[in-house]
């Protein structure tokens, strides 16, 4: 009697540490995903994080955990591109400006007044020329899951209104990391200064540059009308914004599990989209509520006209082969 009590008190035992083995095991097996960008957690790019991840782990059924870095908590765009290429930093969502430093080919998309409208921008980016832009990124150690969205970029300046070229002549802009964007402003006087976006409130805050670039989304999640007095609807370039995910992570699955990150980053972009659709229609209305003057009948021929050479800058380096096919494209 004793040895059965024995016996049944051991096998309870070992069940029990079996199970909570199980359980420590199935813990341990939910994969991390670490995912950054340099806005807010109150952001469009932070509502394309929540629905990459509500899907990822959905689809997964918790095999993979993302945890959202926001606010450049991993480091400015550049620095969270090269986390991809090395591993330490599993999923961006970042805008194309510092793209072109590693994958030239995308440099088309931010040549100056390329677009005419967010119907036309997303159809190009959802249909061929698009697609191959994102399979080009896995010539450069990077993974091209899905093309998100910013919208269209604006000026902003502490000095005065600017309505022409001339009237921004002189300065100081910070602008990305990106030759074809510098080119343009340089074209109309201005003084481009690049630098990485968790610096740029700060230095409009401290006066080491007058203005900045963005579309309305991200000058309303980064507060700018705290720093910024004017706004000028220039609309002088569509940004998209891309999910990127790291090789050394994707390249190691399965290919269902491929596939869920692909449709998570479909789902981010969007609901990203969606959310750029919303922050259009109701932004700029915010923004003169917070004190910004808003310049709205600008008429876009003499910026059109001023940054042609950048157009140059491009085809002499890159050809206008891609050029071309945006132009002729049917969207």
């Amino acid at each position: 009697m004793k040895d059965k009590f024995v016996r049944r008190t051991l096998a309870l035992a070992i069940a029990g540490a079996t199970a909570m083995a199980m359980t420590t095991l199935n813990a341990q097996a939910a994969q991390n995903v670490t995912l950054g960008h340099t806005l807010s957690d109150s952001s469009h790019y932070s509502v394309g994080a929540d629905a990459f991840k509500e899907t990822l782990q959905k689809l997964s059924d918790g095999e993979f955990k993302v945890t959202e870095h926001p606010s450049g908590a991993l480091g400015g765009e550049r620095a969270m591109i090269e986390g991809l290429q090395i591993g330490t930093v599993d999923v961006v969502i970042t805008s194309s400006g510092p793209l072109g430093n590693f994958v030239p080919e995308s440099y088309v998309l931010d040549l100056p007044f390329l677009f005419e409208d967010y119907e036309q921008a997303r159809c190009v980016l959802d249909g061929e020329i698009g697609q191959e832009l994102l399979a080009k990124m896995g010539d450069h150690n990077l993974v091209g899951l899905a093309w998100s969205e910013n919208g269209f970029r604006h000026m902003t300046n502490s000095q005065r209104a600017v309505k022409t070229p001339g009237d921004a002549e002189g300065l100081k802009v910070r602008t990305m990391e990106n030759k074809v964007h510098m080119e343009a402003f340089e074209q109309m006087g201005v003084h481009p200064t690049p630098m990485a976006f968790p610096e740029v409130f700060t230095a409009l805050q401290q006066g080491t540059v007058d203005g900045q670039e963005n579309p309305i989304t991200v000058i309303v999640a980064t507060k700018f009308w705290e720093v910024q007095d004017h706004l000028s609807l220039t609309g002088h370039v569509y940004s998209p914004a891309i999910v990127l995910g790291s090789p050394i992570l994707l390249d190691g699955l399965s290919e269902e599990q491929r596939g869920w990150f692909e449709q998570a980053a479909e789902a981010s972009a969007e609901a990203t989209r969606e959310e750029v659709s919303r922050l259009e229609k109701e932004g700029v209305d915010m923004l003169r509520e917070k004190g910004m003057t808003v310049e709205t009948d600008i008429d876009k021929a003499p910026f059109q006209e001023a940054v042609k050479p950048a157009y140059k800058i491009y085809t002499d380096q890159y050809g206008d082969e891609m050029l071309k096919r945006i132009r002729a494209s049917d969207c």
